[in-house]
Parts: C-alpha cells; sequence; structure tokens
C-alpha cells in the first residue's frame, strides 16, 4: 500500500508540475518549442489516467454495497451524474490509455 500511495504522490506532482508549465505556456506560448508542448500534455494526460487507475482498483476492491453508496454519493455531489461515475469506475478495463472525461 505503501508503494502506491507514493506512487499516487509521484504522479500528483508529475501532474503540479505539468499544470505550472501549462500556465508557463499561457503567459509566453512562444517560448515553448512543439516537442515541449506535447510533453506538457503528455505529462498531464499520464497523470490523470495513473489517477483514474488507481481510482478503479481501489474500487474493485470495495464490497457491492460500498460500490453502491460511493456512487450515489459521487452522483450526488454535482462533479458528474451517477453514469458517468460509473462508466468510469465500472465500465470498460480497470487500465485505459486514454482519459475517461
Amino acid at each position: 500500500m505503501k508503494g502506491q500511495e507514493q506512487y499516487m504522490n509521484e504522479m500528483k506532482g508529475l501532474e503540479d508540475y505539468a499544470h505550472f508549465r501549462a500556465k508557463l505556456v499561457e503567459m509566453s506560448p512562444e517560448s515553448f518549442t512543439l516537442q515541449e508542448l506535447q510533453g506538457i500534455l503528455g505529462d498531464m494526460i499520464r497523470s490523470k489516467v495513473t489517477m483514474e487507475d488507481a481510482m478503479r482498483e481501489h474500487f474493485a476492491t470495495l464490497g457491492e454495497i460500498e460500490q453502491t453508496m460511493l456512487l450515489d454519493m459521487l452522483g450526488n455531489s454535482g462533479c458528474k451524474d451517477r453514469d458517468w461515475w460509473y462508466r468510469m469506475l465500472i465500465d470498460g478495463p480497470a487500465h485505459r490509455e486514454l482519459l475517461t472525461i
């Protein structure tokens, strides 16, 4: 578990760094090459996909009642509807190459 938590912290750091660089791009787009822009976008996508994968893995460890309760809570959060959360957490493969969003 400690290894997974450390890995998630590293991915969160990568995501934060990619968002920081994206803000720099907004301020001065001419300062970046196409390859640098692709790298920033790739880092953002990789970190988000990794986090989604980890969410799916954790969700799969929950019992049916806990899964139902969590889906209901997430669906009522106002962020996305329950069907979206179901598709993100349950439908399809646990590991994906692209974001669910």
